[in-house]
């Protein structure tokens, strides 16, 4: 049953993969079993910061916690997402809230 306000949480492992060099800076989670992120959903990854000198690449294994969105957060992710927000999000591999 899809619930209002509050989401369903569980968790699942993920393969992280960060590189740093001269021509690509990125970093990717790819969730275990192939699970759907829908909109408004939120995934927290755990462990330590990852720190990537410059040159590297570095594939870790590590276990996350996806927040399922609650329907009326779907909505407005889905909402808010028609008027393409383009405001600078702040992304890092330190920890946080959530």
């Amino acid at each position: 049953m899809t619930r209002l306000f509050s989401s369903e949480k569980f968790d699942t492992s993920c393969r992280i993969e960060v590189q740093q060099n001269a021509d690509h800076f990125h970093a990717h989670v790819d969730l275990d079993g192939d699970l759907e992120i829908h909109p408004g959903d939120r995934v927290h990854v755990h462990g330590a910061p990852i720190v990537v000198a410059f040159g590297e690449n570095v594939i870790l294994h590590r276990n996350a916690t996806i927040h399922r969105a609650g329907i009326l957060r779907q909505a407005w992710t889905k909402f808010a997402g028609q008027f393409e927000l383009t405001e600078l999000y702040e992304v890092s591999f330190t920890p946080g809230r959530l």
